[in-house]
């Protein structure tokens, strides 16, 4: 028996152009209409195994939390039909449940009551959750006083303390400082390893990719796929960024002239002197295509065109990768490969390619950030201009990198003593 099933199911809500339809409407006793439908789901089927992590991803107002809503029993869908089969303990919307008015304490107990929970049993518990939560004396204190961290740590404390069979996470994990969040996922791998089914809404391709057993892709209410992670993650994230809005690279070896970069997809920040400029940048295959995924042990291309507006006596160009924590990874320049670029003169356009195998790293998503310097001094920065997906292995990556390795197993024979 599935955990969560979904039979052609469809969530629709009423839109009223104003109160005095509404009004309108409701004295008519339903013999006229007033509104029209807002169709939040259309035709949903799909089934969640026993024990399985399911990912739901998509767009704003594609209807995912709807669907979790529907799996946790808070809405009844307009058509079809949903089963959920087994102890259902739901992180929905931040604080959902708690009395602002009540204190931390008293809504833990609140909340075990209403999921079906003892007094003693939750006394039992407490301690835990209170542990796992780490907001101190908070605990005594009012919900309406806490910050929406510690409204989240709480809520997540009790939902995972009830030892439920399904668990249904929303975007609430967002609001979470990086510490707590890493806490919170090593615990949906526990509850994983122990059985439990979770659904896990997230706008993160990357916690998709790293935790998802199987990713279902909800766009404008309808599924636009469903299956593994790096077969569905792909699509998305293309879609995300548009068709094709990186240019395309020429066909020629890197060493020919190519067609100058114009494009930087992101800029979170950009300083230098800007004697000279970063104009673009792409990630490509080794057949000069873009890539939106990164695969392990394949090589791929770097390439970044710049501009000087000066000249530039002793030009350097490279980039820095960064992990989703915005930790340095790895840096690489024409400097420390030891190319030397020659002089730039003022207004000249050059591009320079990277040709590297990138290793099996942890499936997270890893961003680059090009720049160009001059005798040591930054010209331009753009920090995490690029971002890219790195797709899950067949074994999981213990760390941040699995290295390529030759085992070899040799037996000793002991030596007779004459």
């Amino acid at each position: 028996m599935n955990a969560v099933e979904f039979d052609r199911v469809s969530k629709s809500y009423p839109v009223y152009d104003s109160a005095g339809s509404r009004l309108r409407e409701l004295a008519s006793f339903g013999r006229r209409s007033f509104h029209r439908d807002f169709q939040a789901l259309r035709e949903v089927s799909f089934s969640i195994r026993r024990g399985e992590v399911f990912c739901i991803i998509g767009a704003n107002g594609s209807g995912k939390s709807t669907a979790l809503q529907l799996m946790a029993g808070i809405l009844h869908p307009s058509r079809g039909e949903v089963r959920a089969n087994g102890r259902i303990a739901a992180l929905l919307e931040l604080g959902a449940g708690f009395n602002p008015e009540f204190s931390g304490r008293e809504n833990v107990y609140l909340n075990g009551a209403i999921l079906g929970l003892t007094q003693r049993e939750m006394e039992a518990r407490f301690g835990a959750i209170e542990a796992f939560a780490e907001i101190g004396d908070f605990i005594n204190r009012p919900v309406r006083t806490y910050s929406s961290g510690m409204v989240m740590r709480l809520a997540f404390a009790v939902a995972i303390s009830v030892e439920p069979e399904i668990l249904l996470v929303d975007e609430a994990l967002a609001v979470g400082d990086t510490g707590f969040r890493r806490r919170c996922m090593r615990r949906i791998h526990q509850l994983r390893a122990q059985g439990v089914t979770i659904v896990f809404v997230t706008h993160s391709v990357s916690e998709a990719m790293a935790i998802g057993d199987r990713v279902l892709w909800l766009r404008h209410g309808e599924v636009a796929a469903l299956g593994e992670p790096g077969e569905v993650v792909p699509g998305y994230i293309q879609a995300m960024r548009g068709e094709d809005e990186l240019p395309q690279a020429d066909d020629a070896p890197p060493t020919a002239t190519v067609a100058a970069l114009t494009t930087i997809p992101n800029i979170d920040l950009r300083r230098g002197d800007q004697r000279a400029e970063v104009m673009g940048i792409a990630i490509l295959n080794e057949f000069g295509e873009a890539l939106h995924l990164l695969e392990p042990n394949c090589p791929i291309i770097v390439r970044i065109t710049m501009r000087s507006r000066e000249e530039l006596g002793m030009p350097s160009v490279g980039f820095l990768l960064r992990n989703h924590l915005g930790l340095d990874f790895a840096r690489v320049s024409t400097g420390t490969e030891g190319l030397e670029l020659g002089a730039y003169s003022a207004g000249e356009t050059r591009t320079v390619d990277f040709q590297l195998e990138i290793p099996e790293l942890y499936p997270g998503a890893f961003s680059f950030s090009p720049w160009i310097a001059d005798g040591g001094e930054i010209c331009d920065w753009v920090d995490n201009a690029v971002t890219i997906q790195m797709s899950r292995g067949e074994a999981p990556v213990y760390g941040y990198v699995h290295w390529p390795n030759r085992v070899e197993v040799s037996s000793l024979r002991e030596a007779k003593i004459a």
